[in-house]
């Protein structure tokens, strides 16, 4: 039987598999269905909302604060209509329990109020009457309970920051406050900018629901299968082709999709039983596709639309911020590879079969116009045109290159069904922006950023910026569990970035350290929630699946520390490298790379004895930092390394003469 026929076989439990884990660990897998009338009218609100987006968002004319408070409108009351109520809710229902229409009604109402009012309030210097905290503290409260359904562990997070509004009073030191009047707060998070208004929202009704909907269409044009098939003529036939397919197919889908887990859920259930019959661990394999989907977050060029977000906060162009992300995330996945083709040789494995690896030229040739759109998107980013624009025209071009084929056309009905999917995804990661408005709002009253930042240095005696890059890393990390990518960077850069920038670390590098360690929060225990989740496709257990993957993106763990405070490997970044240097250092970073992944799996060019693991892990800092005695030290040591492994292999290899 083929690996094709043994995919088929396989295929469909995995999926099952892969979507109870989905539903455990997403929200949007939890979403009621609604077969009748009603679902139909749904489907027209859904379809609605995208074009008001889509319009507003481009060439339609209304204030920022009026935009934000109608995305929130729509968030909550599909939010209401969407997410059950509690876990073993029935999914498929007529309409949605009657509690439901009252908080739909609560959340239009308050808002709705606050689009006709907020002028007035804002030009009284935010003077409210009595009924109008009434009516902040009711939108809070919806605004809780929809975080509750859609996130959790984000929803008890907000609380703890809002409660820390009051009970701050009552710490001492840096960590407390003066105390903060019910009415302050209110005024702060509801009728102000810094709150649930804030920039979290925006970035929500502009960024991130053009670019989830843009990957929706994408993923119905047909790219995800384009992706895959083109990945297996890449690297199916060579050493543990498999998990190398899982690599290049996971990083291209996750920096379009920005979920890791749900990455991990979908091409999941393809690579991962690959990886297993071609001779893999269970561990191992669950871990590649964990790691390979995590990075996917800060990948260029879409980065899962994170990296507009931040382009957005330092008020850059997103060119420039697209490129300081290139070599972090070029080093992360040479890594991968090189881990998954060192285990490969170590193991004995080989690659798929040649009559299973379909012809380059002809997926090239029947699927190679669905990269139109990507090619349109960076063209007109790196021409000047805003990420917004272009996302529109890329949507549109999508749509024109489907065209191009029969067999990827989208049809009225797949517009339809793209542009549903891609709004429903939308909702929780909003939800998820909208709640983070509290967590900004604190922040920003009750100065917490600031503080934290004083207390860490006042720790450390504000003399090391790697120390204090290991106290923010671990904030990143935990502030990061559990929570959507962008919605994970969006905390962490009010929180821990004025960490790194009080510390003297320029701010676009304080963003990209804090960055990546918000997204390997999904790999990092004991809430790696994508490890956790390919564990269960996988069938091996989560704790090893998750330091597996700790393992394999170890790398990933260690770059952000060389760009501290020599941002060479960020390119673009700093004003006085030259070319020659960039080069030199992004070459030895990546030598440095490979030897610390060689260290690790015991494997260069043939087994590795501990004295040559020792050297190359020794070898791997040195030359990732950058600078010439360092170099040359690890490149000493990485050249005795392979110069031993490659005598040794003559001299096994040498013909026995005969007495």
């Amino acid at each position: 039987m083929s690996d094709k026929e043994v995919t088929a076989k396989v295929g469909e439990k995995e999926r099952l598999k892969a979507q109870e884990l989905l539903e455990e660990k997403e929200a949007d897998s939890r979403m009621r269905k609604y077969p009748g009338a009603f679902g139909k009218v749904l489907v027209i609100l859904l379809c609605f909302w995208a074009v008001f987006q889509l319009y507003f968002s481009t060439v339609g004319a209304i204030s920022a604060i009026n935009f934000r408070a109608f995305h929130c409108i729509f968030l909550l009351v599909f939010t209401f209509i969407l997410f059950p109520t509690y876990k073993k809710e029935k999914r498929l229902r007529k309409l949605p329990p009657i509690w439901d229409f009252i908080c739909m009604f609560l959340s239009a109402g308050t808002f709705g109020y606050l689009i006709l009012n907020y002028t007035r309030i804002a030009q009284t210097g935010g003077r409210v009457e009595t009924y109008e905290l009434v009516i902040a503290g009711v939108a809070l409260l919806m605004v809780f309970e929809a975080a509750r359904r859609a996130s959790g562990n984000l929803a008890i997070l907000a609380l703890v920051f809002l409660g820390y509004n009051w009970f701050g009073a009552y710490l001492p030191g840096l960590l407390g406050h003066n105390g903060f009047t019910l009415k302050r707060v209110l005024i702060t998070q509801f009728w102000g900018t810094q709150g649930v208004l804030g920039t979290g929202i925006g970035v929500s009704a502009t960024y991130i629901f053009l670019f989830v909907v843009f990957g929706a269409f994408l993923k119905h044009s047909g790219f995800s299968q384009f992706i895959n098939d083109f990945s297996l003529t890449l690297v199916g036939q060579t050493s543990g082709g498999p998990a190398k397919v899982a690599v290049v197919a996971s990083a291209l889908l996750g920096m379009i999709n920005g979920s890791a887990i749900a990455n991990v859920a979908t091409t999941g259930t393809i690579t991962i039983p690959l990886m297993k019959r071609t001779g893999y661990k269970k561990e191992f394999a669950g871990a590649v596709e964990a790691v390979a989907s995590t990075g996917g977050q800060f990948c260029p060029p879409i980065m899962g639309a994170v990296g507009f977000v931040m382009a957005e906060f330092l008020n850059l162009s997103y060119t420039k911020v697209m490129l300081a992300a290139i070599v972090p995330a070029f080093l992360y996945y040479l890594g991968l590879l090189f881990a998954v083709h060192f285990e490969a040789k170590r193991l004995g494995l080989s690659g798929l079969a040649k009559e299973n690896i379909p012809n380059a030229m002809e997926v090239l040739k029947k699927q190679g116009h669905l990269v139109i759109p990507l090619i349109t998107l960076i063209g007109l980013m790196f021409m000047g045109y805003t990420p917004l624009y272009a996302a529109v025209i890329s949507i549109f071009a999508t749509l024109a290159a489907s065209w191009l084929r029969k067999e990827t056309r989208m049809t009225p009905k797949k517009i339809v069904a793209a542009t549903v999917e891609g709004a429903q995804s939308a909702i929780s990661v909003g939800v998820c922006c909208v709640v983070i408005g509290v967590i900004i709002g604190t922040v920003t009253l009750t100065s917490m950023g600031l503080n934290m930042g004083y207390l860490i240095l006042s720790i450390i005696d504000n003399s090391n910026i790697y120390l204090t890059g290991l106290l923010v890393m671990i904030m990143s990390t935990i502030l990061g569990m559990g929570v959507p990518g962008v919605a994970a960077y969006v905390i962490v850069q009010a929180v821990a970035v004025p960490v790194l920038i009080k510390a003297g670390v320029i701010p676009i590098s304080a963003h990209m350290f804090c960055l990546i360690y918000a997204c390997l929060s999904n790999i990092t225990p004991p809430v790696a929630m994508s490890a956790y989740v390919a564990a269960g496709i996988a069938g091996s257990n989560q704790t090893k699946t998750g330091l597996w993957a700790v393992r394999l993106g170890l790398i990933g763990f260690i770059i952000p520390f060389f760009f501290l405070n020599n941002p060479i490997l960020l390119i673009g970044v700093d004003p006085h490298a030259t070319t020659v240097a960039t080069i030199l250092a992004v070459t030895t970073a990546c030598l440095g790379t490979v030897a610390l992944v060689a260290g690790l799996e015991g494997w260069l060019l043939g087994r590795c004895t501990i004295p040559e693991r020792f050297l190359l892990i020794l070898a791997a800092p040195a030359m990732l930092y950058p600078g010439a005695a360092t170099d040359i030290l690890g490149l000493a040591c990485l050249i005795i390394v392979i110069v031993y492994q490659f005598l040794s292999r003559r001299r096994a290899n040498a013909p026995t003469l005969k007495a």
